[in-house]
């Protein structure tokens, strides 16, 4: 039986498919038996049953890792061990694709035609670590005193804990599991509770590759799970991704024991058109910035930034464009937006679209549920666009994490700058111009981690990502993503064999 089969009692009703936790190489149950269900959004319907880990189960993960760490065969692996070992991974997730995409579309209601080619490009993350893996790290330094080389070596910092989100949960997993399985740590994962069972397929992956008990661990649950092992004292680094809010206590967590963190957080990233863009073309960009993923991107567009002189035809093409996206089950290709993820969210959204209207935004398109009957079940919003936003408005500044794009008109490149970076967010920007001297100086300045130029919302497994201000610290993907997984080590070593005045380190 696959996971996306569901269980049927001689009546005929489905039953949700149980889930067990990953710990030291063990398929087990919350310590106290207690559960919790996953809810398939476009349904409504609990369609799997996942452990809700308990303080202990937590700790036993921890522990697990650390002994995995110190001692074992991957505390004396090699780095062509370890590639071996990512390589075999990223082949099972080939294998093993259209399972692992059709688990996460039943889980939070993304597009499987989405899903499915982002999954598939999972396995060449295995494989570019595993390529850093082997790849040479360390320098030799060009000392100034006799006698004494000097070197650096990078060393794993140890157990880290990747706390991952519910809107791409396998893609911002291995974001973070494979660069830290890369330099030999070993990691407990805490997944959301709104999409736990696609990680715990994946985990099924990691013992078949053949990685050591104790490596890898998965727990489930809500936030005290998360909680408990962000706090946990062998914990030696946390890798969150998720709210602003829950990433700064992280933060003061791990800062009580200094643990190294790395947090990829909100945004509220600006999408800018001039007059010189190829409109059309910056429209489909738009849409893709806001829509794409239902909106539940931290790097969505959502402030949709327009030159005066074409603000009132790219607003008429966007909303005309808009009200074409096809609305529908997450599992049918030919469906353009699938649900918001979750009640809460979606409970969130539809209260964002109320603040806008009150705050005296004008609604140009969507605003609520869908009218179709056949979606009655699902948590559908319609792809929503305000215009005569002013960027003090909360619906400017505040995340909604949804289908709702707000268009702020400016004047020059100047004021398109201001607004862009009054925020306390920093994570991405687009800019649509065909001036490339324009297109430069707009890199320069704004103040965002990724900047876009006639694209948006692309990403790689050899580019960094990351955010400026409350968006974050440190990088995921490329070869920046290893230094936050290791510790730096300098070593010195005296050739000359001689030390001539021990009150004098120069000597």
């Amino acid at each position: 039986m696959t996971a996306t089969d569901a269980l049927v009692t001689s009546a005929g009703t489905q039953q949700p498919e149980r889930y067990q936790m990953l710990i030291d190489g063990a398929w087990r149950d919350a310590s106290d038996a207690t559960t919790f269900d996953s809810v398939n959004p476009f349904t409504g319907q609990a369609w799997a049953t996942v452990p809700s880990a308990t303080e202990q189960d937590v700790d036993d993960a921890v522990r697990a890792a650390r002994r995995a760490f110190a001692e074992g065969p991957w505390a004396a692996s090699t780095p062509l061990q370890r590639a071996t070992l990512l390589r075999k991974f990223g082949d099972l997730i080939r294998e093993n694709a259209d399972e692992l995409a059709r688990i996460q579309v039943l889980e939070n209601g993304k597009l499987i035609r989405e899903v499915g080619g982002q999954t598939l490009a999972l396995a060449n993350h295995c494989y570019f670590f595993a390529g850093v893996a082997e790849s040479p790290v360390g320098e030799t330094l060009a000392s100034s005193v006799p006698n004494l080389q000097v070197f650096t070596v990078r060393e794993p910092i140890g157990v880290v804990a990747a706390i991952t989100p519910w809107n791409s949960p396998l893609a911002l997993l291995l974001w973070k599991l494979c660069p830290a399985l890369a330099a030999g740590n070993t990691v407990v994962i805490k997944p959301s509770e709104i999409t736990p069972v696609s990680t715990l397929v994946l985990a099924r992956l990691i013992a078949e590759a053949g990685y050591p008990d104790g490596v890898v661990n998965v727990v489930t649950g809500a936030g005290a799970a998360g909680a408990a092992l962000a706090a946990h004292p062998d914990v030696d680094k946390i890798a969150f991704t998720g709210s602003t809010a829950v990433g700064k206590k992280i933060a003061a967590t791990a800062a009580e024991r200094l643990a190294r963190v790395s947090l990829e957080l909100g945004g509220k990233s600006p999408n800018i058109v001039f007059p010189d863009a190829d409109l059309p073309n910056a429209v489909n960009g738009v849409i893709a910035g806001i829509f794409a993923a239902t909106g539940q991107t931290c790097m969505a567009g959502s402030r949709v930034l327009v030159h005066t002189d074409v603000y009132d035809e790219f607003v008429a093409a966007l909303v005309e464009k808009t009200e074409r996206i096809k609305i529908g089950d997450p599992m049918d290709p030919a469906t353009e937006m699938g649900t918001v993820a979750c009640r809460a969210q979606y409970e969130k959204v539809l209260h964002y679209i109320d603040v806008a209207r009150e705050e005296g935004a004008t609604l140009a398109t969507g605003g609520g549920r869908p009218d179709d009957p056949a979606l009655a079940d699902g948590l559908f919003v319609r792809p929503t666009v305000f215009t005569g936003v002013d960027n003090q408005m909360r619906i400017a500044r505040e995340e909604v994490f949804g289908p709702v794009a707000v268009v702020i008109r400016f004047s020059d490149e100047d004021e398109a700058v201001a607004i862009a970076n009054d925020t306390t967010f920093g994570l991405a920007a687009g800019v649509w111009t065909n001036n490339l001297a324009r297109a430069h100086r707009m890199v320069r300045r704004l103040r965002a981690g990724s900047v876009w130029v006639n694209n948006y919302r692309k990403t790689n497994h050899v580019a960094p990502f990351g955010g400026f201000k409350e968006s974050g610290i440190g990088r995921e993907n490329g070869f920046h993503a290893i230094e936050e997984y290791t510790e730096v080590k300098t070593v010195w070593i005296d050739t000359g064999n001689t030390i001539k005045d021990p009150f004098n380190p120069r000597a």
